[in-house]
């Protein structure tokens, strides 16, 4: 603390040419080793208290008297650590500055230097504390605000199907963000149908995760009321419109329902990468009509393409971080082909076990792999969604 205070700077707002001159002799007998600098109207305070560690305020001041000049010098500067000085007669009123957020009060006439010097000490040493909690406060409320949007965007698969498996991972893109724009989804209808989402909202950060997760509750409402797929992706554009936060604000997605015999399906991509279908003899990227995103389709139409899954298989849908990331020593990216070779290389020589693509293990090794080519973090979000029948 001392050492503190040794860099600390000190900020006197005294009128009184006598009384600042017996402040600095004070704290040059205490040999504090602060950097004091004067002022003599609290309108110069105003001015001068942010680069102060702790102001020494006069009560009686040109411009001010009593307590205002504090409250006023507060209110510009709530964080600055403040020691008010009195007159002898004002001990009452060095209290009333406690009260209003004043560190402590000295009586002019009763200091010595050692207790001026403490008094600063302790002031500035309670400011950072107040600061270091309001901090951990604000992480805090961080923290609890992320995981429930993480709730939002990642929640548990609705299915009763035991054949099924899922598997999920998420990264978030950068070094800084918990959270991107990412989001998917699985339920299964009471039909037997089962139907998987993946999608993207474009740009990253808070506003973008609460955009997403109000998208992705929107589709899950309606498809587990009954809506058809495309009517699904209607209402999820619907949303975006009402919900965005800027002009121009689009959201990719992917779905795929799975029909009740698990031996088809149907893909629907709306400005989204492809997914990547694992059967024991091959894997291949399910290609399917061409439509913008929610957010650019002005005719609001959603097909999709019928797809062969046969007896055992999985699906492997993702977000574009993941093969957006470049290969390290060539100006090119990842893409889709640079994915399936990861893939084919995760699960050695066919035939291929279509299971492991669910496994938490091998979308984990995937992601690492990614990273790894990229050499560091990817800029963009990451989303996996796998999804098996065996």
């Amino acid at each position: 603390m001392a050492n503190s205070a040794e860099r600390s700077r000190v900020l006197l707002v005294e009128d009184d040419d006598g009384d600042a001159f017996l402040v600095e002799e004070l704290l040059h007998e205490a040999d504090a080793g602060l950097q004091v600098q004067r002022a003599r109207r609290l309108a110069d305070a105003m001015r001068l208290a942010p680069g102060a560690d702790c102001v020494l305020l006069d009560l009686g001041l040109p411009d001010s008297r009593g307590i205002d000049g504090l409250q006023r010098l507060l209110r510009q500067h709530p964080d600055a650590a403040v020691v008010v000085l009195t007159g002898l007669e004002g001990e009452y009123l060095g209290e009333q500055a406690v009260r209003a957020g004043a560190q402590d009060y000295l009586v002019k006439g009763e200091v010595t230097g050692k207790l001026l010097h403490r008094v600063i000490r302790y002031a500035i040493q309670r400011r950072r504390w107040d600061e270091a909690q309001r901090q951990l406060l604000l992480a805090q409320a961080s923290a609890q605000e992320n995981a429930r949007l993480e709730r939002g965007l990642l929640p548990f698969p609705v299915l009763r199907d035991a054949r099924l498996s899922v598997a999920t991972r998420y990264r978030a893109g950068g070094k800084q963000r918990l959270l991107g724009g990412d989001f998917y989804d699985v339920v299964q209808t009471p039909d037997g149908w089962v139907h998987a989402l993946i999608g993207d909202v474009c740009g990253h950060g808070p506003a973008e995760a609460a955009l997403g997760v109000c998208l992705r509750v929107a589709w899950r409402a309606l498809t587990l009321a009954g809506q058809a797929p495309s009517d699904a992706l209607s209402a999820v554009q619907l949303v975006l419109g009402h919900e965005q936060q800027v002009d121009a604000m689009f959201a990719t997605v992917c779905t795929f329902s799975v029909a009740p015999d698990r031996r088809s399906g149907i893909v629907r991509l709306a400005g989204h990468p492809p997914p990547l279908l694992v059967t024991p003899g091959r894997i291949t990227e399910l290609s399917g009509p061409v439509c913008p995103p929610p957010g650019l389709n002005d005719q609001g139409e959603w097909p999709g393409r019928e797809v062969e899954l046969g007896d055992r298989w999985s699906l492997l849908l993702y977000t574009d971080g993941l093969i957006e990331g470049r290969i390290t020593g060539s100006p090119y990216r990842l893409g889709s082909e640079g994915l399936i070779d990861l893939l084919r290389d995760a699960l050695g020589a066919p035939p291929f076990d279509p299971g492991r693509v669910s496994d938490d293990r091998l979308l984990s090794r995937l992601i690492e792999e990614v990273r790894n080519l990229n050499s560091g973090d990817l800029d963009d979000d990451i989303a996996i969604l796998a999804l098996g029948y065996a």
